[in-house]
């Protein structure tokens, strides 16, 4: 008989116990709930929501599934609250195109020009500080090989040795209309080591030259580059190809002539190495007063006036050791008739006038590029009569950019290193 009541007592002590845990349960749960949202409920594993990235990420351009794309288009994009952005470019069969990010981290450039009449695909991935990527994609089509074409062509070759004033020089096969010249600088890029701060300017609508605030620092080495490929320069014409030139600039050798005392002084890396006696331009042609670069170096070469100056002043004379400073005609060069006046009485048509020994030695000392100053002459050098670009301040040369002159900032003196009073 205790056997048969003691079984409905342990069911009921069953119930109440997982009745008790049941209570817990929900006590618990309901402690570790967030209120006020109502969304209580049975969940699978597998569906809860992941969060959404912080970063977000658009392409401007090209836009998706655009035709027509000029073959020297960059990637253009924004993005917001990223702390890290790649950009990733493949052509049709998958290859990927490699190229740099700009600083400003809002667009990315080819190396290169990009295959005409050829499909890409870009990517630009967008991380933020949560660590999440968000992507952005745009496949489109450049255009066919256009008929008119822009060559684009150096003055200086890879690999070439110049002088501290040498003005890095960019022709243009074409006229390139003043609202292009902006599109076209800032694919312009040069790299100086050390670093040195300078600036395009257009010389004329064919015309581009750079040159650093200061001469360049001697013994530097500088690379140049257009990447013109495929860019689009006005009236339907576009740029044929990239260019890229890598240079050294040798040691400083600057030349000075003051006509007060005829003489010329040299200084080689901030030394004077040597004086010498000129002759220069009589009042009738006198010299040009500015500073003017070495433009070219002839061993020997015949200076003819006749159509110049007429068959009373004209002349026709063998010149050793000459170097051209304007496109006007005046040289330095060796002028063994005047050595009697050289250092005292200017004789010559314009021309800085040494003596053959004199003529050699600079020959053998110069490069192209190497500037010279010539002063209290009659004459002034008028720019654009050479390679004046240092005959202009810096204030002057900047307003011939295409684009708003941003000066490099100051560098803050460091503490340690700073005179004291």
């Amino acid at each position: 008989m205790r056997a048969v009541q003691d079984q409905p007592t342990r069911r009921v002590r069953r119930r109440a116990l997982a009745a008790g845990l049941l209570a817990a349960a929900l006590t618990l749960t309901a402690a570790c709930t967030s209120g006020g949202d109502g969304g209580s409920g049975w969940r699978d594993g597998d569906s809860q929501a992941t969060p959404a990235p912080k970063a977000a990420v658009s392409i401007v351009e090209p836009a998706a599934d655009a035709k027509d794309v000029p073959a020297s288009t960059g990637i253009t994009f924004t993005t917001k609250e990223a702390q890290e952005t790649t950009v990733e470019l493949k052509d049709s069969s998958g290859e990927a195109v490699e190229g740099t990010l700009a600083a400003d981290g809002a667009s990315w450039l080819p190396a290169g020009a990009l295959e005409y009449g050829e499909t890409y695909t870009a990517t630009v991935t967008a991380t933020g500080d949560d660590g999440r990527p968000a992507t952005a994609t745009s496949t489109f089509t450049t255009m066919a090989k256009p008929d008119n074409q822009v060559r684009i062509s150096s003055f200086l070759g890879d690999g070439q040795v110049v002088g501290v004033g040498m003005p890095l020089i960019i022709k243009l096969g074409r006229a390139i209309p003043e609202d292009y010249r902006d599109d076209l600088q800032r694919r312009m890029t040069v790299t100086a080591t050390p670093a040195q701060e300078g600036i395009w300017h257009w010389v004329s609508p064919t015309e581009v030259r750079y040159r650093p605030k200061e001469f360049w620092k001697a013994n530097s080495t500088v690379s140049y580059r257009v990447q013109a490929g495929g860019l689009p320069l006005g009236d339907g014409w576009y740029g044929r190809s990239d260019l890229t030139v890598d240079i050294k600039i040798g040691p400083s050798l600057i030349m000075t002539v003051d006509n007060r005392t005829k003489r010329m002084t040299v200084a080689k890396d901030g030394r004077v190495v040597k004086t010498i006696p000129v002759s220069l331009g009589k009042k009738s042609t006198p010299s040009s007063s500015g500073t003017m670069v070495v433009i070219e170096k002839l061993r020997k070469t015949v200076f003819d006036t006749y159509e110049e100056l007429g068959p009373e002043e004209g002349y026709r004379t063998k010149i050793d050791y000459a170097q051209r400073l304007t496109w006007g005609g005046e040289f330095i060069h060796a002028a063994p008739w005047s050595e009697g006046q050289q250092g005292s009485v200017n004789v010559s048509h314009g021309c800085v006038n040494v003596s053959m020994a004199n003529g050699a030695w600079l020959f053998a000392n110069t490069r192209i590029g190497d500037p010279i100053t010539v002063k209290g002459t009659e004459r002034k050098l008028q720019n654009g009569n050479g390679w004046t670009d240092w005959n202009m301040s810096w204030e002057q040369y900047v307003k011939g950019s295409a684009l708003p002159y941003e000066p490099t900032a100051a560098e803050t003196p460091d503490p340690d290193t700073s005179p004291t009073a």
